[in-house]
């Protein structure tokens, strides 16, 4: 039996019309499967974003309490020689449980290292680097996490890192109360009027101070409600937190200076009241009031970067 060609037309058209319907739900088929697929992925993706986010806000808290617990340590006359390494030490310890945590909130499997604990271009603030490993259902997040972790109301780890607690100091309120330790410490370093520091004080913990430009402290009321408010201040000489746990007065990095506050009657001249200066570069100062008691003993260059200056000196 022959077709004639209107035959072969109406079958060619059909096989032609099936082929294109069968490619049609194909696409469709597939493109369905892709966007279900994307939607999961998405989903998959933003979950992990937040696992993420999460611990990277944990992270912040956790760093801030090792940086406190090395603190208690420099408190209790334990000597750090490395801070950086014995902050690793104990951040590690927490993330172990705060990722056994993560694993049973969000049914993932987490894994993470401290890499570093370094200091930053602002001294009231520590850098933590952390390798951190997530994989939850096909998706895995791998990368090191950074956190800005800040030190202020941590206390100042300085004062007990280089006197100890066995030299007398101790805590009264908000305040370092050195009696005599401190000037025992500057007797034995042949210091010009070691006794000017009896009964001298200093801010327990670091607070930012927010007169700035600093030479506003000359202005009427500032100095005297930054010494009462016990405010910490930017000093390129000054330790950065890490270095004040380990003992030093001064380091490469950029640090901050509070001051040691006299009260005493003696008006010799002796050491400049900076911390850096106190612990560590020794030059001597003077009085900015010799009829106050609890007058600061400044050096020239302090007084100017602060706004204190001598009558004669002018602005």
């Amino acid at each position: 039996m022959k077709i004639d060609s209107k035959g072969n037309l109406i079958l060619g058209t059909t096989v032609i019309l099936i082929t294109t319907l069968l490619l049609i739900a194909i696409f469709v088929f597939t493109t369905i499967n892709y966007i279900q697929n994307e939607n999961i992925d998405s989903g998959e993706n933003d979950n992990l974003k937040y696992i993420v986010d999460d611990y990277k806000n944990n992270l912040e808290i956790l760093g801030r309490d090792s940086i406190s617990d090395a603190c208690t340590k420099v408190y209790r006359s334990f000597k750090l020689f490395n801070s950086e390494d014995q902050i690793k030490k104990n951040l590690n310890k927490k993330l172990t449980k705060k990722n056994d945590e993560f694993e049973e909130k969000y049914d993932a499997k987490i894994s993470s290292e401290v890499l570093s604990v370094e200091p930053t271009d602002t001294p009231w603030k520590v850098l933590f680097k952390v390798k951190l490993n997530i994989k939850k259902n096909s998706n895995n997040y791998y990368n090191i996490i950074e956190k800005n972790v800040s030190v202020e109301g941590l206390r100042d780890p300085l004062p007990p890192a280089i006197l100890t607690a066995a030299s007398g100091i101790y805590v009264d309120g908000d305040k370092i109360k050195y009696k005599n330790a401190l000037a025992r410490y500057l007797k034995f370093r042949n210091i010009n009027s070691p006794y000017s520091y009896l009964f001298a004080s200093s801010p327990l913990t670091i607070k930012k101070c927010p007169y700035d430009p600093y030479v506003h402290h000359g202005d009427p009321g500032v100095l005297k409600d930054c010494l009462k408010k016990g405010y910490f201040h930017e000093s390129r000489d000054g330790s950065c937190y890490l270095c004040r746990l380990e003992g030093k007065g001064t380091c490469p990095h950029y640090g901050f200076e509070v001051f040691i506050q006299t009260h005493t009657p003696l008006t010799n001249d002796s050491v400049s009241c900076s911390d850096h200066v106190v612990f560590h570069d020794h030059y001597l100062g003077q009085k900015i009031d010799k009829t106050d008691l609890n007058s600061l003993i400044l050096d020239s260059s302090h007084r100017k970067k602060y706004g204190l200056y001598d009558e004669d000196e002018g602005e």
